[in-house]
């Protein structure tokens, strides 16, 4: 993050800058959770095989949205490759499809 500092003021921000630094990592950690979370329902839900009172559809638009909350705190933290949560998260193509679209959710 960067500050106009002063040279005698410059120990003023590190505090700061370390406190927002351990917020940004402490947030992407309960999104990360989050995002596992929603695709882990979205597999028990295809193993089941429809078996399930959720919708798959609704599953989907919640881990649409937990991948998207998840990618906007990593660019918050500078990590603007989406690649490596795609591939590490495995994520499927209709959750990736289905980011950042909200409103009505598909059917």
């Amino acid at each position: 993050m960067a500050f106009a500092r002063s040279q005698s003021g410059s120990s003023r921000f590190v505090g700061l800058d370390y406190e927002i630094a351990q917020e940004q990592a402490s947030a992407l950690g309960r999104l990360g959770r989050a995002l596992e979370m929603a695709l882990a329902a979205l597999t028990e839900h295809d193993r089941r095989e429809q078996k399930a009172d959720t919708p798959r559809a609704k599953l989907v638009h919640d881990a649409g949205y937990a991948l998207w909350c998840f990618m906007v705190q990593r660019e918050a933290c500078g990590l603007r490759d989406p690649r490596p949560v795609v591939r590490d998260y495995r994520v499927p193509r209709d959750v990736q499809n289905r980011m950042g679209i909200f409103g009505a959710m598909a059917q």
